[in-house]
C-alpha cells in the first residue's frame, strides 16, 4: 500500500477533479439545450468552452508530475449532475427551469472552487511550481463563472420563476 502523504492526497484530488471536469463537459451541452433564457444558454456554452481549458490545464499538471492524466470516479459530481438531470425532467417548460439549472451549475462551481482551492494550496506546499498557476487560473475562472451565474439568477431567472 502506498504511503499516505500530502503528495498522495494531491494526486488523488487531481484524479477526482479530472474525472469531474470530464463529466461536466458532457453535462453542460444538455443544460444549454434545456435552458430557456438566452443568458443561461450562453453562460452554459461559455462554461463548456472554459471547461475544455480546465481539462487541458489538468493534463499539463499531470504531465508536470510525470504521470498520465487519469480520472477517479467522483461521486460528488455524479450526484450534482444527477440533480441537474432531475431538474431538467421535472421543470421542463416551466418558468422555474432556468433558476433550477443555475442552482445546479452553481453547485458544480462551488465544488470546483473547493477542489481547486485545496489543490492549489497543496501544490504550493509541495513546491509544485508549474501546477500552482495552472490550478489558480481555473480557480479564478470558476469564481468568475459563479459570479456571472448569480447575476443571471438575480436579473432574470429567479424573477421569471417567481412571477409565474
Amino acid at each position: 500500500m502506498p504511503e499516505k502523504t500530502l503528495e498522495a492526497l494531491f494526486y488523488d484530488g487531481l484524479k477526482d477533479i479530472y474525472y469531474a471536469e470530464r463529466q461536466i463537459l458532457k453535462a453542460l451541452p444538455k443544460m444549454a439545450r434545456a435552458a430557456q433564457l438566452p443568458d443561461s444558454k450562453a453562460a452554459f456554452q461559455k462554461h463548456r468552452d472554459e471547461t475544455e481549458g480546465h481539462v487541458e490545464r489538468l493534463q499539463q499538471v499531470f504531465e508536470s508530475l510525470g504521470k498520465r492524466a487519469q480520472g477517479k470516479t467522483c461521486e460528488a459530481i455524479q450526484g450534482i449532475i444527477a440533480e441537474g438531470e432531475e431538474i431538467i425532467e421535472e421543470f421542463k417548460g416551466s418558468p422555474a427551469l432556468d433558476a433550477g439549472l443555475i442552482s445546479t451549475a452553481q453547485a458544480v462551481e462551488h465544488y470546483e472552487i473547493a477542489r481547486y482551492g485545496t489543490l492549489k494550496t497543496w501544490a504550493k506546499q509541495l513546491g509544485l511550481e508549474k501546477a500552482v498557476p495552472l490550478l489558480d487560473q481555473t480557480l479564478q475562472e470558476d469564481a468568475a463563472t459563479d459570479k456571472a451565474l448569480t447575476e443571471i439568477a438575480l436579473s432574470a431567472a429567479n424573477i421569471k420563476a417567481k412571477a409565474a
